[in-house]
């Protein structure tokens, strides 16, 4: 199944192998859409056999204050705690919250950091600078990357190859 963003972020679960280039590449894995209760992704887990869970799919990863952060830091906690490789795919701008979760430094998470460049193959000529919140600050120093030399054909997921998932039918068990 094929679908746009419009339509996989009004479905709360899929399946399918990651495609992309983590840890997990080739899994199979739960897709899940928005924060989702516990119970659920682990029964849904279970039903469909994964042994990775991927959350914050279709750009859904969006806490909006303190409680929304506290509900995904105890999803997550309880998740990796269960024994499942999760991966969190979240905006860059997330990042430095994110760092201060006791979870970033599990073996079975997966931090997946977004960072959204539009129209990149003008870009090409162009340096990728991870950076820290101000100078000194939390890193010891800078990286840069040219963006043609990170942007290498095994590295590359195309739009095409995002198909064969299938939506987790919800149910009320």
């Amino acid at each position: 199944m094929i679908l746009n963003t419009d339509k996989r972020k009004k479905i709360k679960f899929f399946v399918g192998k990651e495609i992309e280039n983590t840890q997990m590449k080739g899994k199979m894995t739960l897709f899940v859409v928005g924060l989702q209760s516990l119970p659920d992704i682990i029964r849904y887990a279970n039903r469909t056999h994964v042994e990775h869970i991927y959350l914050g799919t279709s750009q859904s990863f969006n806490p909006e204050n303190e409680s929304d952060w506290q509900d995904w830091n105890n999803l997550i906690h309880n998740l990796l705690h269960s024994g499942l490789t999760v991966t969190l795919d979240y905006d860059v701008k997330y990042a430095h919250e994110i760092s201060k979760k006791s979870w970033i430094k599990q073996n079975n998470f997966i931090s997946m950091i977004s960072v959204k460049l539009p129209n990149i193959e003008l870009l090409k000529n162009s340096t990728i600078k991870l950076d820290d919140i101000t100078w000194g600050a939390t890193n010891t120093g800078v990286w840069t990357h040219n963006l043609a030399e990170l942007m290498q054909k095994e590295q590359y997921t195309d739009w095409s190859d995002y198909k064969g998932d299938f939506e987790v039918k919800v149910d009320n068990e």
